[in-house]
């Protein structure tokens, strides 16, 4: 999966939420000051290119839709994160949580409960 720029993310969001769509929808939802017509069709272009969005042709005219799920890209942009920072080691990411105060000791047991739940299912 390739890098999104935090522009292509916020771009693929609206898709996430709003399903497929023309760039003029697409403009319709974005905040003023909204960017040129030609540089949101810019990047819609490079989601495509970077597989995250797919079209179906009207004539001359695209509609876009995600093909990248958010879970998905979620899910994949957790696991990048888990092996680069963290050696691919999710016990060091809880660690590193609970070192730095972000999961207390009532969430871990939490979570404890919800993997030993699942794994009876």
């Amino acid at each position: 999966m390739k890098k999104l720029s935090p522009k292509e993310e916020e771009i693929l969001c609206y898709f996430w939420n709003h399903g497929a769509m023309f760039v003029k929808d697409l403009l319709e939802l974005i905040d003023e000051p909204k960017p040129h017509y030609n540089t949101i069709s810019t990047i819609i272009r490079t989601l495509e290119e970077k597989g995250y969005i797919g079209y179906n042709s009207f004539g001359n005219t695209h509609q876009y839709y995600a093909i990248v799920s958010e879970s998905e890209y979620r899910n994949k942009s957790l696991n990048l994160v888990v092996d680069k920072y963290f050696g691919n080691s999710y016990k060091r990411v809880v660690s590193a949580l609970i070192e730095e105060e972000k999961l207390s000791i009532e969430e871990l047991q939490d979570l404890i409960t919800q993997v030993k739940n699942q794994s009876k299912e």
